[in-house]
């Protein structure tokens, strides 16, 4: 059996506020809407999906409640990862220090979407 990655799907409480994010912050193209139900982003060679939680499951959730969750979306990039911290940071985006590890070939920074959903930015380190 051969599996090949085609989206991933984030079940959260606004689809129209992460639109909005992911779209105008993150600039991923849409490719499908049904607001505010559903949006199908492009994200390079797969899709991220925002499907709208289930209201039983929704009820539960306290206004401005960031989830906690062990899954992160990595986006590599080819602009320098300071620059695009930077510009993150100026948007209101929750951005951690930039990192790498020794012996490691990029550089990596992890920011948070507005309901908690973790993703990183990956920039390969350039020899000179």
């Amino acid at each position: 059996m051969k599996l090949k990655l085609d989206s991933i799907i984030l079940y959260v409480q606004n689809v129209e506020r992460l639109k909005i994010f992911y779209t105008e912050i993150l600039k991923l193209k849409v490719l499908e809407e049904d607001l505010p139900v559903w949006v199908l982003l492009s994200a390079g060679m797969f899709k991220i999906g925002l499907h709208k939680m289930g209201e039983a499951y929704a009820a539960q959730i306290k206004e401005g409640y960031k989830f906690d969750n062990n899954t992160k979306l990595i986006f590599e990039i080819e602009n320098d990862i300071h620059k695009i911290r930077t510009y993150l940071l100026e948007q209101g985006v929750a951005m951690r220090e930039i990192k790498t590890y020794d012996g490691y070939g990029y550089l990596l920074c992890d920011g948070e979407d507005p309901e908690g959903n973790v993703f990183q930015l990956k920039q390969q380190k350039y020899v000179l």
